[in-house]
């Protein structure tokens, strides 16, 4: 049984991009998708699609990108808020994230969004990741 589906996926991609694979295999959940909604308009990723499995058992196939020297997009992403430690900020702590070259993934109730997003709104949330 897994706990955590969004380190799960997080550690998924973070793995496929140091083996330079073009698609990594995710384990479908409705906030992996709000997650990888915002990598792909960030542009951290190229794409990604659900696919039907067998038994009712969706997965998600994620396309990765890569500069012009071969070199993942994707410094750095990393889980903050984890199920025994619960991380939550305010619309005004997430405005920036390493000098606007990052982005936090936050869920709010208005979905899964970015910082810039959510600050914007004026809204705050569950800090779920960091990318950069």
């Amino acid at each position: 049984m897994m706990n955590d589906i969004i380190a799960d996926a997080l550690t998924r991609i973070r793995n496929a991009a140091m083996r330079k694979l073009e698609v990594a295999t995710l384990l479908h959940s409705n906030t992996v998708v709000g997650v990888l909604n915002v990598l792909l308009q960030k542009e951290y990723i190229a794409g990604f699609k659900v696919i039907d499995g067998q038994n009712n058992k969706k997965t998600i196939q994620v396309e990765l990108k890569y500069d012009d020297n071969e070199k993942s997009v994707i410094n750095e992403i990393t889980r903050v808020s984890k199920p025994g430690r619960r991380v939550y900020k305010n619309a005004s702590e997430i405005k920036n994230f390493k000098n606007g070259y990052g982005t936090i993934i936050v869920s709010t109730n208005k979905g899964v969004i970015a910082n810039d997003e959510a600050f914007a709104a004026n809204v705050g949330g569950e800090v779920l990741c960091t990318v950069w």
